[in-house]
């Protein structure tokens, strides 16, 4: 093996390291080389994401409840 092909294998590895590196991080939710500032924006959004996300479901519940309670009197009121 020439010098010229080892460096060309050598590179191709270096390569194909890297890019496995970076798909396995992006996999696990890993950023590489991420500002701890941008990091704690990230969370805080995700955090408030979650509890925008639970008062809607909260919301959901009581429209529902309120369209079913609605249906039962009037059924009621048909009834008599």
């Amino acid at each position: 093996m020439n010098p010229f092909e080892m460096v060309v294998l050598i590179v191709a590895i270096v390569m194909v390291a890297g890019v496995v590196r970076s798909r396995h991080a992006g996999r696990h939710g890993r950023n590489i080389d991420v500002d701890p500032q941008e990091r704690a924006e990230t969370l805080r959004l995700r955090d408030e994401v979650k509890q925008l996300k639970d008062r809607i479901h909260v919301l959901e519940r009581i429209a529902v409840e309120k369209e079913d309670t609605l249906s039962r009197e009037i059924d009621q009121l048909r009834d008599r």
